[in-house]
């Protein structure tokens, strides 16, 4: 662990925006599906709820202050990207470049192609969730249980998924992460349920992305009008299908 500490000494930059920012921070990466099924109609409701996510957390002043944003996405490649620039442009795969706090968060714009990497997806953004708190401890800097949030409309195609899909499950059981699985029309739900079993994946109610994004940003925002280690109420989730297999 030694070099670990080492490699997340705080930049003079994190630093200064520690100091200027001492709020507590509630990480938050968002796990998008780009993968060639999206295209059309799914890539751009998801892009207008991107939107709305942007500004609703922006709109609150605490959460813009608190709130930090990491998004990855899988279509093809696995990307973490660059949150302050909008477009598409990536960054390292580094918790001091990849995450940003809500007042400086871009939505990107997406587009969609080739195959659907999430084993390798959810892998790199357990990784930036771990370094990321190792930063915040580094800094003396309190913090909310990280989300992650995971929306896809297919299954893993890339090898070693499971192994992730358990590191997720342990890491939530442990209370190191809350995970929550969104799957739009083709998700394969029985593999979402492999990387979340305390929290059952969620069926998107046609593309209601944007009303997703306005719950989770709503969600977002409790979660940081509160104190790290309470239990925030989130609000209802509207934009669910309701299961009625049972």
């Amino acid at each position: 662990m030694e070099d670990n500490v080492e490699t997340m000494a705080l930049t003079q930059l994190e630093q200064v925006e520690f100091q200027e920012n001492p709020e507590p921070r509630c990480p938050v990466v968002l796990l998008l599906d780009t993968s060639g099924s999206m295209a059309g109609k799914p890539i751009d409701e998801l892009n207008a709820g991107l939107q709305d996510f942007q500004k609703a957390l922006q709109d609150d002043r605490l959460a813009s202050l608190r709130v930090e944003v990491a998004v990855v996405t899988f279509g093809g490649d696995v990307n973490a990207l660059d949150v302050t620039a909008g477009g598409t442009k990536s960054v390292p795969f580094d918790a001091q470049q990849a995450f940003v706090t809500a007042d400086r968060f871009l939505a990107p714009t997406l587009d969609a192609k080739g195959e659907t990497p999430m084993g390798e997806a959810v892998g790199r953004g357990l990784s930036l969730i771990h370094d990321r708190k190792e930063i915040y401890k580094q800094a003396s800097l309190d913090y909310f249980r990280p989300w992650m949030f995971l929306i896809t409309d297919g299954r893993p195609t890339d090898n070693g998924w499971e192994a992730v899909a358990d590191q997720a499950r342990t890491e939530e059981a442990r209370k190191g992460l809350a995970f929550y699985a969104v799957a739009v029309e083709g998700a394969d739900m029985k593999t979402l349920q492999r990387f979340s079993d305390q929290r059952p994946p969620v069926k998107l109610k046609g593309l209601a992305f944007r009303e997703l994004f306005q719950w989770l940003s709503k969600s977002l925002s409790s979660v940081a009008n509160s104190q790290p280690g309470q239990q925030a109420p989130l609000p209802p989730v509207g934009w669910a299908e309701m299961d009625t297999s049972h």
